[in-house]
């Protein structure tokens, strides 16, 4: 009995099942709760370049039978905001950590944390972007609601300032029933937990399936 050439890893398993919850006959079956279209892709950190891979072969998946992919890069919409605030804001910002943190390292990413969480935080924070960003896509093409996946992904680049869970839920009743996926980096702990980056406590609160 011969062996299979490739060895299918967690990673490919979880986006294939993904992918047939996705694409079913009576419409996106990614969650067992009604009107709540949210899901987890977990993954490890270390595996990013791996997990991009498999987002580029869902969504040409995907949009070959006819689906529309929003991919919304938590990254950029972290930095829009840094940026919104005025280069003067940045250059104190910048000047300050580094002062604090030739002190103790500790005290100039707690002072970073405590400048960065009020514009990032909360329902209107980075939540509140991509709620913008999905809505406005689901008022333009209300037809093609069923059909479009939000993507929300570069989660690791929120840590430490952000926690995920926090994320969906300040989504939840927000995105016109689009079915949205967090791509998210860390471990899975137990049937519901997720440690953000392996490193935070795990957090127990998640609703959505996690696909792992």
């Amino acid at each position: 009995m011969s062996l299979p050439l490739f060895q299918p890893t967690p990673l490919h398993e979880a986006f294939a099942a993904l992918r047939r919850d996705l694409i079913n006959d009576d419409g996106p079956r990614i969650s067992t709760m009604r009107n709540y279209r949210f899901a987890i892709v977990q993954y490890v950190p270390g595996d990013e370049f791996k997990l991009r891979g498999e987002v580029q072969h869902l969504s040409a998946d995907l949009m070959a039978n006819g689906w529309m992919v929003l991919s919304l890069n938590l990254q950029k919409l972290l930095l829009d905001r840094v940026r919104a605030q005025g280069q003067p804001w940045v250059d104190r910002i910048i000047e300050m950590e580094a002062r604090m943190a030739r002190i103790e390292s500790e005290r100039g990413l707690n002072y970073l944390m405590s400048k960065l969480a009020p514009i990032i935080e909360g329902p209107d924070g980075i939540a509140a972007d991509c709620s913008r960003i999905i809505c406005d896509y689901a008022e333009q093409h209300p037809d093609n609601v069923d059909r479009t996946l939000a993507l929300i992904g570069r989660a690791g680049a929120l840590y430490p300032f952000f926690r995920s869970s926090a994320l969906l839920r300040h989504l939840d009743g927000r995105t016109r029933n689009v079915p949205v996926v967090l791509l998210y980096p860390g471990e899975r702990r137990g049937p519901t937990g997720l440690s953000f980056m392996g490193m935070l406590d795990a957090a127990n609160d998640y609703r959505p399936r996690i696909y792992s």
